[in-house]
């Protein structure tokens, strides 16, 4: 087992977090997708097929791929560890008292495999073997007394490696809170990650991990927009100035609307100075730059606003960015741009995992020397999310 370490967007991926879509995903309807986060009702079987190709994939070039639904599993085992996860489910104000103290026995009473499925996909009161009181009365027989959680597939938003330590973020979307409950547990309780050092907890400010780059080692970029604030972002970097984690944190304001709704969802690094970014916002992306404060009580230095690409070198110190150019048209950038075409992972500097559909940014990859490794996502593009947004890399190789 390698020890976890991270600094780097683009160095050789070791290990990696991925979830197998299951029965969650079963629980999306036309009446609840949108709550739960969902642009469609995907086809199960079909997303599990594209998802078992990705890992496949990644396991062909020697990537360790780590499951988390067999980590939770293996975690449940442990009993602080199923205390800690029932409690977060708990402490949803939709239960109230009388319900609550049923829905507590019965996960108390399910084997570890069992509780997992449950934590991950939901209980409906229909299979809740019995209730009591007013919150149970007043329940449709197939309203969730455990919400399902069908993004769990993004498994990059809810932690983040940066170097040895990692930070369990605070998910901004009610259908999204209790994933970090899950991954808290897996990474407090769990073997394989014994003694991992936590720098950020799901109790400070909005942050997910789909908006933290890791642009070079020292220099972190991070998001602001739909689903991390600005608060979110200064705790991440004075977490990480305090801890020798970073020397500059980025801060980049993006568009808050579901096309962007994370920084890796417009660019991602594809090389150790290369990155591919939407077309349509490439030049208008500005960034301010955090570094230390004076002082332990003193506020964090803040300069710019700078352009993000100008910002981004200077911190990174190379003498520009590498932007892969598509020659896309608007439209048909903002078609690929919401097929995730900006959304890559990096297996090592110049090769990266893209989904298949988007011809033209992948074209322009491959021209720029970029050695793309296509996969399907018909299905699982439904929740807005492409192959970064699906991998969480535990450890890669120092740049």
């Amino acid at each position: 087992m390698l020890t976890p370490y991270a600094d780097s967007e683009v160095a050789r991926l070791r290990t990696v977090i991925l979830h197998r879509p299951g029965p969650e995903l079963a629980r999306l309807t036309p009446r609840n997708n949108d709550e739960l986060l969902f642009d469609g009702v995907p086809w199960v079987a079909r997303a599990q097929e594209e998802h078992d190709a990705f890992a496949a994939t990644l396991r062909e070039r020697d990537v360790e791929v780590l499951l988390l639904s067999d980590l939770l599993s293996e975690t449940m085992d442990i009993a602080d560890a199923r205390g800690d996860a029932i409690g977060a489910v708990l402490a949803d104000p939709r239960l109230g008292d009388d319900l609550g103290d049923m829905v507590g026995s019965y996960l108390e009473s399910l084997s570890p495999a069992e509780l997992t499925a449950a934590l991950i996909g939901g209980v409906s009161k229909l299979e809740l073997p019995q209730g009591r009181g007013i919150s149970w009365s007043l329940m449709d027989e197939h309203d969730f007394v455990v919400a399902p959680l069908p993004n769990t597939l993004f498994t990059r938003d809810s932690s983040v490696w940066i170097g040895p330590q990692v930070a369990v973020t605070s998910l901004a979307m009610t259908a999204r809170r209790r994933e970090s409950s899950l991954t808290a547990a897996i990474y407090t309780y769990h073997p394989r990650f014994a003694g991992a050092e936590e720098f950020f907890t799901p109790g400070f400010e909005p942050l997910e991990g789909g908006d933290v780059l890791l642009l070079a080692p020292g220099t972190i970029a991070v998001g602001v927009g739909e689903r991390t604030t600005p608060a979110g972002a200064e705790r991440l970097a004075r977490q990480a100035f305090s801890r020798g984690l970073a020397e500059t944190v980025l801060v980049v304001p993006i568009a808050q609307d579901r096309a962007q709704m994370h920084l890796d969802t417009v660019c991602t690094m594809v090389d150790r100075d290369a990155m591919i970014i939407y077309p349509n916002i490439a030049g208008s992306m500005i960034a301010y730059a955090l570094t230390a404060p004076d002082g332990p009580d003193a506020a964090l230095q803040v300069t710019g606003p700078t352009p993000f690409l100008r910002a981004a070198a200077d911190a990174m110190g190379v003498e520009r960015i590498r932007v892969i150019e598509t020659d896309l048209d608007p439209i048909s950038a903002e078609r690929e741009q919401w097929d995730d075409g900006n959304n890559t992972l990096c297996l090592a500097p110049q090769v990266a995992v893209a989904y298949e559909r988007n011809h033209v940014t992948n074209s322009a990859l491959d021209a720029a020397g970029i050695d793309v490794i296509e996969i399907a996502g018909s299905e699982l593009g439904s929740g807005r999310g492409g192959p970064r947004c699906m991998s969480c890399p535990v450890v890669r190789d120092p740049l």
